[in-house]
């Protein structure tokens, strides 16, 4: 979809780095078999989605009225030209 802006705005790229971040630490946590560790990860995921929402609240997310379908015009079809002889 060209010209399309979803997801490139501060708060979508700091929530999203935070779940990462979290997904990375309970990877770790869950190979080590720390349980603590993992959910200290799941929370950090949660977190990024807080952290997400706020901003995006703060106005430095993408705007609602921003995934509008632009209304365009009906096509029209030419006519066939007239087959001269």
């Amino acid at each position: 979809m060209a010209g399309s802006s979803h997801g490139h705005t501060p708060a979508a790229w700091t929530g999203v780095m935070i779940a990462f971040i979290g997904f990375c630490v309970a990877g770790a946590f869950m190979v080590m078999a720390q349980p603590i560790g993992f959910w200290a990860g799941m929370a950090i995921v949660v977190l990024g989605g807080v952290v997400g929402a706020v901003m995006r609240s703060m106005g430095l997310g993408q705007p609602k009225d921003a995934h509008q379908v632009p209304q365009t015009r009906a096509a029209v079809t030419p006519e066939p030209a007239a087959a001269e002889s």
